[in-house]
């Protein structure tokens, strides 16, 4: 199974997937978004998998920070780019795997996806 993990490698949620993922004996590719960049097609996929609200975090300082015109294109078709340059407004971790994707940490979810 291909497994991309998506993230941050400073973020505490990362690193509890991170450890949960070398537990289970999950090979796993990283992709740090700060120092790699984020896809703005990419981020298009996600966002239509799983929706705006599931893959944007708003409860970010990050998000607080941007202006009026970058949270009116989060509005439309312009959210994968403001996501793409706000990479801290990304829900972490997001998890690309054979037929899914996994936002967030929770470890019923993950095993139920990952493990089968």
């Amino acid at each position: 199974m291909t497994i991309t993990l998506h993230g941050i490698p400073n973020c505490d949620t990362v690193k509890k997937a991170r450890t949960w993922l070398d537990a289970q004996g999950l090979a796993y590719t990283f992709h740090d978004y700060k120092k790699q960049g984020a896809d703005p097609v990419r981020i298009a996929d996600w966002i239509a998998r799983g929706g705006l609200d599931k893959v944007m975090n708003r409860a970010g300082t990050t998000y607080r920070k941007l202006d009026d015109a970058q949270k009116a294109a989060l509005a439309g078709d312009g959210a994968p780019a403001v996501l793409a340059e706000n990479t801290s407004v990304i829900k972490r971790p997001i998890v690309e795997y054979p037929g899914g994707l996994l936002v967030g940490f929770k470890v019923a979810e993950w095993a139920a996806a990952l493990k089968s």
